[in-house]
């Protein structure tokens, strides 16, 4: 059935569905990956957002089992693709993209010219838009509410066993994440973005303040924690919008990026070396203000924004990229290392 993306300010992309035929509202991005569909797809960080892929083949490997994906079910919004592939080859393919996105009610359309539709995106900047097949639906921006709160934990989860114990702060953690916790025997605790861990007398060695969606000044209760931990001097790891909670809960600032960081392929300089590392990457946020104390720990190589920070004395630090990558490069999975041995 045929479709059309529409941009906030009257733009209009035509296009063909291949996923559920509904309209949906929200804010339009895009990734330059050029493969981890479903890890991408899954990944809560993509909440109330329209999913343009950069890569021109969609769908060529189909979509494996749930045990690759980064949460239980698709969290974008919508996708938009060049050209989709619905005749899959790769050996851990269970069934097509096509099947998948109809399954989990989400709409998808293949538009030929995404290059023009990113140019303008780079130019202009991310924007609200909307798929509809007919009948169309109004607006609707996502950074207007909470979206941490939609995407975390409603439970606290026990995981893995080992001398060290990390509690894990959800605000829609990619399951990757966790895994690369259990795999150095780290005994996992995942908490709700609001659960108060100091109340409730968890005993733990570390947090770690995970990666979400949206605007981090919404999540206000887990900005709170991070203070509190800092007070304490709890060790800390921030990865993503835990990397914008941690300069919050400091003193810092955060601001809205023009088109955001999406993609397995994104440069990260370690200040002080010429190391830069290839990095996995997905926010529309970022640090404006690095807080005092601190020091920028990673910087873009693309447009020199802070990619990470630590401290000077305390063991608080956090990384804007995903060091757990899947998919994407391996180069910085030793920011997990680092972390643990500020753990006693």
């Amino acid at each position: 059935m045929n479709g059309r993306l529409i941009l906030k300010d009257g733009t209009v992309f035509e296009g063909t569905g291949f996923g559920k035929t509904r309209p949906v509202a929200g804010e339009v991005v895009f990734a330059t990956g050029m493969v981890g569909y479903p890890e991408s797809l899954t990944d809560p960080s993509y909440k109330g957002q329209i999913l343009v892929m950069t890569y021109p083949l969609v769908g060529s490997y189909g979509v494996p089992d749930r045990g690759s994906w980064e949460s239980r079910s698709i969290k974008a919004l919508g996708l938009i693709v060049s050209n989709y592939i619905d005749t899959p080859s790769h050996h851990s393919s269970k069934r097509t993209l096509r099947q998948w996105l109809e399954a989990e009610n989400i709409p998808a359309l293949e538009v030929k010219d995404t290059r023009a539709l990113t140019k303008k995106l780079r130019t202009e900047g991310v924007s609200l838009a909307k798929i509809v097949f007919g009948r169309d639906i109004k607006f609707s921006d996502p950074n207007e509410r909470n979206l941490v709160a939609d995407v975390s934990t409603k439970k606290v989860i026990q995981e893995g066993s080992g001398r060290k114990t990390v509690v894990l702060v959800d605000c829609g953690v990619k399951q990757n994440i966790v895994a690369e916790l259990l795999k150095r025997k780290v005994r996992v605790i995942t908490v709700p973005w609001n659960y108060n861990i100091f109340e409730k007398k968890l005993c733990f060695d570390g947090i770690l303040f995970s990666n979400g969606p949206g605007d981090p000044k919404m999540a206000t209760d887990t900005i709170a924690l991070a203070r509190t931990a800092m007070e304490k001097r709890i060790p800390i790891l921030g990865i993503c919008l835990g990397n914008q909670i941690l300069t919050l809960a400091a003193g810092g600032d955060t601001y809205k990026l023009r088109f955001g960081h999406r993609g397995q392929n994104h440069g990260a300089i370690l200040v002080g070396t010429k190391k830069c590392y290839l990095t996995t990457q997905n926010h529309g946020f970022s640090i404006k203000r690095v807080p005092k104390g601190f020091r920028p720990w990673f910087i873009n190589a693309n447009d020199q924004t802070n990619e990470g920070i630590i401290h000077e004395k305390l063991p608080f630090m956090s990384v804007q990229f995903h060091p757990e990558s899947h998919p994407g490069p391996l180069d910085t999975g030793w920011i997990f290392d680092e972390f643990l041995k500020q753990i006693k």
